[in-house]
């Protein structure tokens, strides 16, 4: 199946749903921002260090890939970088337009796939913003080596990503609580999930996901030419797991 247009009318679909991650920034987010008084969100619940980024945002130019919904983007356009929001959902990006018209701030948007970034040149950004996002696609090795290759010498690319761990239980016991053991790794939405359990689940519209081992995600990285410069692990309270483990990752790579 063609899982790139699949999961995007899945995320257009969570738009309407309105999913904690489609719902735009207020107002008063970005006037703070336009005062220096920002933060963004790579995972649930942790800021991202304030030192990841560089001390003034102006003249910075920005890709928040596979980042749209009106968040991270209008923040770090009103902190002064000159920012373009990729993302494979038209829904997703409309939210970053509706915020850039209300605020006045200049947004570009680019519909596309996080892993073929071939509308960019070589070398087009200084930092790279990617919340977690890559558990929608497949393989996550073609979105590092993209991002490689369009970051500056001496860039970032900060991401955030889930812990693999989590999807080594049933998901169904796990939101009431109960971690039962019973999906080997990698997990695939579609290899993985019971067939009838994958239909309903297509017909609610939700978003494919497939998971990604932590040599993918960070040894991934290391491979496409990063170093890892930062980490740090998060945790969503709402996730079961959580209370016994960190369930999300964050890398601040920088492009030697």
């Amino acid at each position: 199946m063609d899982i790139l247009a699949y999961n995007r009318k899945a995320w257009n679909h969570q738009v309407d749903s309105g999913n904690r991650w489609t719902v735009p920034v207020s107002e008063s987010v970005i006037s703070a921002a336009r005062e220096g008084q920002w933060e963004i969100l790579l995972t649930p619940t942790i800021p991202v260090p304030r030192n990841w980024f560089p001390a003034d945002l102006h003249g910075i130019d920005m890709l928040c890939l596979a980042c749209g919904g009106g968040q991270q983007g209008p923040v770090l356009a009103a902190a002064g970088a000159a920012v373009t929001v990729l993302d494979n959902s038209p829904r997703q990006l409309a939210q970053d337009r509706m915020v850039a018209i209300r605020e006045n701030l200049s947004i570009r948007t680019v519909e596309g796939d996080m892993a073929d970034l071939s509308i960019f040149p070589d070398e087009s950004f200084h930092l790279i913003i990617h919340p977690v996002s890559n558990i929608f696609a497949p393989d996550v090795l073609p979105v590092w080596r993209e991002a490689y290759r369009v970051l500056r010498q001496g860039g970032s690319l900060l991401a955030g990503f889930n812990n693999p761990i989590m999807y080594i239980f049933d998901f169904e016991k796990m939101d009431r609580g109960e971690l039962e053991v019973c999906h080997r790794l990698p997990y695939s939405d579609l290899a993985d999930m019971d067939p009838e359990a994958l239909r309903q689940f297509m017909e609610d519209k939700s978003p494919l996901e497939f998971s990604h081992t932590l040599d993918e995600q960070i040894g991934g990285q290391i491979a496409a030419g990063f170093m890892i410069a930062g980490f740090f692990e998060d945790s969503d309270p709402e996730i079961a797991l959580s209370r016994y483990a960190p369930t999300y990752i964050a890398t601040r790579a920088i492009k030697p």
